[in-house]
This record gives structure tokens, sequence and C-alpha cells, in this order.
């Protein structure tokens, strides 16, 4: 005769199993439709393909990223009929070092004040529900959420929820049927994941570029190929599924975090239809062993397709691009574009790393001018060479140069008393002497650094009038270069690209050309450095390491103090030269004010 225990134990075995089983079902049906349109996807090339049909991959997802009823609004007694998220799928989450970023199926739009993330404890078997950070736009139709990092003992796969009216953000709620069937999916950290996925494609490239962490390559220098291997599947690659419907190819360069890698033959004969197929890169075994290979990084990247991006309209490509990557630089970024659009540049990418000021605010009111900007989000911290290979793999189907420099940087012509004044589009006339040049494939500015200049608050007429002290040697220089013309790896230092064999770069004088870099300014906009750095080859300042490295400013040290003096600091050579140049071009001869100095509105 059974005991009671085990009689309770046989019971609850009964009420936990059909509910299992239909999990276990469910999933199994979504693995095998996969599966049927991953073998439709690779023989698509042998199909006839119909005008005007999309390719739709259907992706295994997480069991958290569809939520119940319960937490969605979608059903059940606290559903409602005008909910602004019916359904939010998340495609990807990554633990940043101070948030945790999911990337979502649907285009969000702000202000998300009702919106939760929802957080599980699998212990207490409970659910926690905290306000989003933020929400940005991410890769056109899909959004970037932020939340809060989980709580300690709670899992890092986290989902959102659209809160119900009244209700408050610190809720804890207990389902203990839903927590039971979690799929605890293994989270990437920031450090070790595969990021962004690009398709290289024109009459001479046929391949994807793929941006990683944690591949652990040398900086500045190119890497083995033959070691690598690109992986393509329309499910995620996880603990679970690692391997299952899996294209593999060979790489082909690899340098810092960039590996590009040939494409498939299905993806080959039918680009269009590559899109949201995700991406992973894997070491390849020793002796070249079939099925050896390490395990994949894992990825959140999904194939993205950079040349729907149209030039110049009926007219081929813009002469002169630039791009930048920025953290809150809105109050710097009108007088950076106004200027440098006079002097010739047509066509702007903003990278923003994060930003939460108001930056698409000033973008929108350049562009109801003609400045012809995209802001293109860039959440990837200390990843700037990373963010201008894709900046250049982007250009290159619009543009025939692109500067690449920081909104702190401006370039100037420097003139004797007597001579011509610069006039409009003069940078622009100066690298269009040289487009089709069989030789050079890159133009080099030298740098000056120039220091507060005296000044204790931030000049309210600009940059390049307030500051007008230097230090007297120049400092690296900014590149302009011809982006189809760039080594297969995309290898640069953020100063300059590596070149295709068989091109150079041109050294400009000094006496023909400089760029004035506002570098060390008022203490109060200076110190903001200190919290984020946007690029990657620069130490964190705070860190005690790398002191002597030419982006610390020198004699600082690893805390934002200021030093004694610092409004005298960095003055060797009192240069007016940009400031008279600024107030004799761009100055209302009525008023005196600079074009920057108010709304455009």
């Amino acid at each position: 005769m059974d005991s009671p225990q085990r009689r309770k134990r046989k019971q609850q075995a009964r009420i936990y199993k059909p509910a299992y089983a239909k999990f276990l079902s469910v999933r199994s049906l979504t693995v095998c439709l996969s599966f049927f349109v991953f073998v439709l996807f690779i023989s698509s090339d042998r199909l006839p393909i119909h005008k005007g049909v999309s390719f739709r991959p259907v992706l295994r997802t997480s069991t958290l990223s569809l939520l119940p009823a319960f937490l969605t609004g979608n059903g059940g007694a606290h559903a409602t009929s005008k909910s602004r998220y019916p359904r939010l799928v998340v495609e990807g989450r990554v633990l940043m070092p101070d948030h945790l970023m999911l990337i979502v199926s649907t285009k969000l739009t702000p202000p998300v004040d009702n919106l939760d993330c929802v957080y599980y404890d699998l212990v207490l078997e409970q659910v926690v529900l905290k306000p989003v950070l933020s929400v940005d736009e991410y890769h056109q139709f899909k959004s970037i959420v932020r939340c809060h990092l989980p709580p300690l003992n709670f899992s890092a796969s986290v989902n959102l929820r659209g809160r119900q009216r009244g209700r408050l953000g610190n809720v804890v709620v207990e389902r203990r049927d839903w927590l039971l069937r979690l799929n605890q999916s293994v989270v990437p950290s920031w450090d070790r994941v595969v990021y962004e996925a690009v398709l290289d494609w024109n009459a001479h490239t046929r391949n994807v570029v793929v941006f990683a962490k944690g591949l652990n390559l040398k900086p500045h220098r190119e890497a083995d190929a033959r070691k690598f291997r690109c992986h393509f599947s329309l499910t995620d690659f996880d603990q679970h599924h690692r391997g299952l419907f899996v294209l593999t190819t060979q790489a082909i360069a690899a340098a810092q975090e960039t590996v590009r890698c040939l494409l498939p033959r299905s993806i080959l004969n039918n680009p269009d239809k590559a899109k949201d197929i995700r991406v992973t890169v894997g070491r390849r075994g020793d002796g070249n062993v079939e099925g050896a290979d390490d395990a994949p990084l894992p990825s959140i990247a999904k194939l993205q397709n950079v040349n729907s991006h149209q030039g110049k309209s009926n007219t081929g490509k813009y002469e002169l691009c630039a791009c930048t990557m920025l953290w809150n630089q809105a109050s710097f970024l009108r007088e950076w574009i106004i200027y440098h659009a006079w002097l010739g540049i047509e066509r702007w990418f903003i990278y923003d790393n994060n930003s939460d000021d108001e930056l698409q605010e000033v973008i929108d009111e350049l562009n109801l001018h003609d400045y012809n900007i995209t802001r293109h989000a860039w959440p990837w911290v200390k990843t700037q060479e990373a963010g201008f290979s894709h900046c250049a793999l982007r250009a290159k189907h619009e543009c025939k140069w692109l500067g690449l420099f920081d909104v702190d940087e401006f370039f100037y012509f420097p003139h004797d008393r007597g001579q011509d004044i610069p006039g409009p589009n003069s940078l622009r006339a100066l690298v269009m002497n040289y487009t089709d040049s069989p030789t050079y494939a890159e133009i080099r500015t030298v740098c000056h650094s120039y220091g507060p200049s005296g000044l204790t608050s931030s000049p309210s007429q600009g940059v390049t009038v307030g500051y007008t002290c230097r230090l007297e040697a120049p400092e690296r220089h900014k590149s302009i270069v011809r982006p189809e013309l760039l080594h297969t790896t995309l290898l640069n230092a953020v100063h300059h690209f590596r070149l295709q064999d068989g091109y150079t770069y041109l050294d400009l004088p000094e006496s023909k050309a400089v760029v004035n870099h506002y570098k060390y300014q008022v203490w109060d906009t200076f110190k903001a450095k200190f919290f984020r750095r946007v690029s990657t080859y620069v130490t964190n300042w705070q860190d005690d390491q790398n002191k002597g490295s030419k982006d610390r400013a020198p004699g600082l040290g690893t805390e934002a103090i200021e030093p004694h003096n610092w409004r005298l600091q960095f003055c060797e050579v009192w240069d007016t030269g940009l400031k008279d140049f600024v107030m004799a071009s761009f100055a209302d001869s009525a008023s005196g004010f600079l074009p920057w100095e108010r709304s455009l509105a």
C-alpha cells in the first residue's frame, strides 16, 4: 500500500504533467516549423521567386519573449483593446556594464512611462516589475529598451509588459504555473557577444561583416582569418539549440572586433531574403576536423543590408560625407554641422552612443533646413573603431569621400593677409581633386589641441570663437577616406584606416589645412568625459593605467577633480585664425550673431 507521502507526490505529478507536456509539444512544433522554413530558405535559389513576396523566417523565440495574458494585458480579465503594446517580442538581451539591454521586434515611441521590465525569481517563484530606463529606435523598425540590472538572484531573462491603468511599478506578482515553465536561456554579457552583422554587397564584394566582443584579437593588427567561421541560423544560438539548422562559412578577414565571412550560397542568390537571419562567430577547431569547432559566441546579431540606403537622387554618390560617434554632445552639434556644411559636407552619419540629451531634437531641427543628417543608435560602449567600420560600410554606397572626426574638431584652411579667404565648399573642392586618383585613397590633416583659453564658462558664440590658445606641437591627425577603397579587414585606429593594396595616403601640409581640436575646454565641459569615453582605444580615465596616453590630459590623474589653474593650461600659442575666419564669414552684419547661437526654427 502506498504511503500518504507517495500518493501526494503522484497526485502532484498528474497535476503538472499535462501543462509540461503541452509546453513540450508547442516547442517541438515550433522547432519543426523552423526547420521546414530553413529548408525552404536554403533551397530558394532553385524555387520560383515571386516579385513582391518578402521572406519572413520563423524564429524560435524564448518562451520568456511571449508573455502570458496576465502580464501583457492581451487576454483575460486584464485585457484592453487600447493597449499601446499589443505584443512585445524580445529578440535579444545583453548584460551591459550598467544596465540590461533588450532588443524588441516592435518600434516603440517614447514616452514609455507605462512600460515595465519584468524580472523573474525562480527560487522564490515571483515576478518583480520595474519601469524601463529608456527606449530608442534600432535598425529602423525595432527598438532598444534599457532596463535596470536584475536584482540579486533574479534571472537576466527579463521581459516587458505594458502597465495596467492604476498599477504601480514595483509590484510583486506570484504565478507558480507560469514560473515553472520558464526557459532559463543564458543572457550574454557585453564582454562576450556577437552584436552586429552587416551584408557587404556590391559588384565586387559579396560577404558579411560580423562585429563581436570576446575574440581577444590584438588591437590594430590583422588576425589569421583561417581560425574563424561564421554560422547562420533561423534559431537562436543558445545552450539548447546550438548547431541546429546552421549553415557555416569560412572567414576571409579578421581584425579587432570584426570578422568578414563568405555568404552561404542561398543568401548569395537571394540577398533580399536574408533579413533577420541570425549570425555568430566561432573559432575553428584544430586539424580542421568536422564538428571539432569551438562553441560559437552568443549572438544577438541579425543580418542587416545597409545597401538599401540610396545615394544622391539621380546623380550618383555624394562627393563628401562625414561620420562621427558621440555621447551627449547635442549642445555642440549645431555649430559643427553648420560650419562644415558651409565647407561642403553634404551628408552626415551620427552614431549615437547612448546619449540622453536633446540630440534627436537638434537633428530634427537641422534636417528641417536640409542638412541631411541620419542618426544611428549605436548602444555598444567602447566600440568607436567598430562603429567607424560599420559607418564605412554604409557610406560606401552613398559617398565618394567620408570624413571621420569628432564634434569638437573643425577643419580650417589657414591663409595669410592678402590671400583670398577660403570660400564655401572649399573642403569638398579639395577632396574632389583626388576622387579619381589611382594613388590616394585617404587625405590626412594634422590636429592642433586647444585649451580653456582663460575661460571659466562655455563660450556663448561657440568653440571656434571662444577658444583661441593651443599647444604648439600638433597631436595626431584626422582622415578623409574613400570608403570603397578600404582594406577588407576594415582595420582602423579611429584616426585612419588601412587601405587596399596599391593605395596610400596624402599628408596635407600645415600651411594648407589643419584641424582645430577643442580638446581641453572649460572644466565643467571637460569633466563630463570622465563619466563615459566614446572611444575604444582610450583607457577609462578613472582606471589607473595607460597614464602616458596622449588621450589623457597631461598631468591629470584618475579623478574628476579640477586641477589648479585649469583655465590657463594647454596654452602655448595664441591662435585666432579660425575665430577671425568665422566672424568674417558667418556673423550677421547687423547683429553680429552667428547662425548656431540661436534656434534655426
